[in-house]
């Protein structure tokens, strides 16, 4: 079922959209939920919290909008939300909770796919260490990271789903960027990545 089905469906009501809505996007919400809170039992609590919350609320969804980037918004302010409530640390992702993303959502950064079980290990220590980092950024710089380079979204759709201007959206990149680079002492990964373009 295409987005504008997808829609259609859910706005006259039919179960059977929502439940195919939640099939397309319960990866994308639960990693992004994890991303943010940096534990998997909360992220599963995020996920279901963040699909009721888009059954009761589909009547404000605007029709023109794009489904992905309305329910990216939900998921991370779920998330912010859910950190304020608990003052909460983020725990260090475990590397099987990494490979899995990899594995199962094609995460970007960096590419799955080793050709070998040395580089594969490689891979995975460095998206630990990735993921380590990432708790020490704000949520803001985080979320707008974790959009751009794990999900690839263009600058635009991420100030769209965040609510914020591209200007704010490149300040928060660049400075993401940054403290990664340092964190990770000048990781050839983080090195290559460029703190704004498009």
């Amino acid at each position: 079922m295409d987005e504008r089905s997808l829609i259609e469906g859910m706005a006259r009501g039919d179960r059977a959209a929502f439940r195919e809505f939640v099939e397309q996007y319960k990866k994308k919400v639960f990693f992004l939920a994890l991303d943010m809170v940096g534990n998997a039992v909360d992220a599963e609590d995020i996920s279901q919290e963040v699909f009721l919350k888009v059954f009761r609320s589909f009547a404000t969804f605007r029709k023109d909008a794009k489904l992905g980037s309305w329910l990216y918004r939900v998921t991370y302010n779920a998330s912010i939300d859910h950190l304020r409530r608990k003052q909460f640390v983020p725990e260090p992702v475990g590397d099987e909770v990494l490979e899995s993303r990899s594995r199962d959502d094609n995460a970007s950064l960096p590419h799955g796919g080793a050709a070998d079980p040395a580089t594969a290990a490689e891979s995975s220590q460095l998206q630990a260490r990735i993921a380590r980092a990432l708790d020490k950024v704000s949520p803001q710089e985080k979320a707008v990271f974790l959009l751009r380079h794990y999900d690839d979204l263009m600058l635009k759709d991420i100030a769209t789903t965040l609510g914020l201007s591209i200007g704010s959206v490149k300040s928060y990149l660049f400075r993401a960027v940054r403290k990664l680079q340092k964190e990770l002492g000048g990781s050839p990964l983080i090195s290559g990545v460029e703190a704004s373009h498009d």
